[in-house]
């Protein structure tokens, strides 16, 4: 709804080219008002008349100041907020129109993880448009999983994929090309036998390695021009834990959750601005206060098995409830029982399910595709004990 161009909400004549006068573009904007209309620290350059401030929403402008910015009176004020209201919002739908249209497209807006049991509990896979959150302790296999993902999505379509380019951000250093192409190399054999198709899928991808926060805001910033720009149909953060840890060191904790909450709404509206699939790898963490430990990958070997085994006990996802609330999929790798599983633990198209899975020369291999079904606290915990000697070591 924000981001509907005034142009495209087939408003009366006059108001529309009212609104354009106005800079009033779309529901969200930044526009120029009226100096008296600042509050006093914005009260400066009185002499231009004029000064940008953000808006967040059109629609949430009290009346005096729309009054004021459209220069008329409340009857068109509010004819107008009516208007827009009724352009902007999406129209209802039933239930059977909803799965028709799905059916339609053939299950459509997905990225397919070609991990069989996964793609059918989450609808075909990935969603377009929506922020999905993998999550999980170092070593677990994050990073296979979005290497497998961003393969996946610069393969062109006759072959399953979506035939676009990839912006990956890489702020751990874990992003390996090498990895990527034994993937493919392993999974697709027979297309990358032809001359020339590993350079070109790697090419598609485009990572970049912000080095603090500042960085990775600045690269937001210029995301959605360069999303435009080269056709790009996926984009993964890995990670984004790591990002916040740096800054919360340099933080009080009264500032902590600012840029958070910035990165979060910028984030998810690159995802239905663009309708793409945005992913975004998650670190655990110490429930306990008084553990010493905050990250899993902070835990010190040489401590012993009992240090180890109450870290574990109190692993939470980092980045808090407000982070946990705003992504449409939660995806938690954890380990237990011997093996390593892909836990479905928040889904609007699926109940809790977990698959067992190893990393073996092609990515992630699912053991089953038959779903166990997750009930009580364990769809929130997250477990992490040693994989038995025999288990794959290519998880990072």
């Amino acid at each position: 709804m924000a981001n509907m161009p005034v142009s495209e909400m087939r408003l009366p004549p006059h108001l529309a080219h009212l609104l354009a006068a106005r800079r009033l573009d779309t529901a969200k904007v930044s526009l120029s008002i009226p100096s008296p209309l600042l509050p006093p620290p914005l009260l400066t350059a009185r002499a231009s008349g004029l000064r940008s401030v953000p808006i967040q929403d059109v629609l949430s402008l009290p009346e005096v100041e729309l009054m004021v910015i459209l220069d008329a009176g409340l009857p068109t004020a509010r004819a107008a907020v009516a208007l827009v209201s009724e352009a902007a919002c999406p129209p209802c739908q039933t239930a059977l129109a909803l799965l028709e249209e799905r059916v339609r497209l053939g299950g459509g807006g997905r990225l397919a993880t070609t991990l069989c049991g996964l793609d059918e509990a989450l609808g075909g896979g990935i969603p377009m448009g929506k922020l999905t959150e993998v999550v999980g302790p170092s070593g677990i296999g994050k990073t296979q999983f979005c290497l497998k993902l961003a393969l996946l999505a610069a393969l062109p379509e006759y072959y399953g994929g979506l035939d676009g380019r990839v912006v990956y951000i890489d702020t751990e250093f874990k992003f390996s090309s090498r990895r990527m192409i034994e993937i493919g190399q392993k999974s697709f054999p027979q297309i990358f036998r032809q001359e020339g198709l590993a350079q070109k899928m790697a090419g598609r991808i485009l990572v970049t390695r912000p080095t603090s926060l500042a960085d990775f805001t600045k690269s937001l910033e210029e995301m959605k021009v360069t999303l435009l720009q080269h056709d790009v149909k996926l984009l993964i953060v890995d990670s984004m834990a790591a990002l916040m840890s740096l800054e919360n060191e340099k933080a009080t904790a009264g500032f902590r959750q600012h840029p958070l909450r910035w990165t979060l709404s910028f984030l998810k509206s690159i995802a239905e601005f663009s309708r793409i699939p945005v992913v975004v790898t998650n670190q655990v963490r110490s429930q306990s206060n008084d553990d010493g430990y905050h990250f899993s990958f902070e835990v010190d070997k040489k401590d012993g098995n009992k240090c180890a085994e109450r870290f574990d006990s109190h692993l939470v996802a980092a980045l808090g409830i407000q982070w946990a609330h705003a992504v449409t999929v939660r995806l938690v790798f954890e380990s237990h029982s011997g093996h390593r599983f892909i836990k479905v633990a928040k889904s609007p198209m699926s109940p809790a399910v977990a698959f067992p899975f190893v990393v073996e020369s092609s990515g992630i291999t699912l053991l089953s595709d038959e779903s166990i079904d997750v009930t009580g606290p364990e769809i929130t915990s997250i477990r992490c004990q040693d994989i038995s000697p025999g288990q794959n070591v290519l998880a990072r």
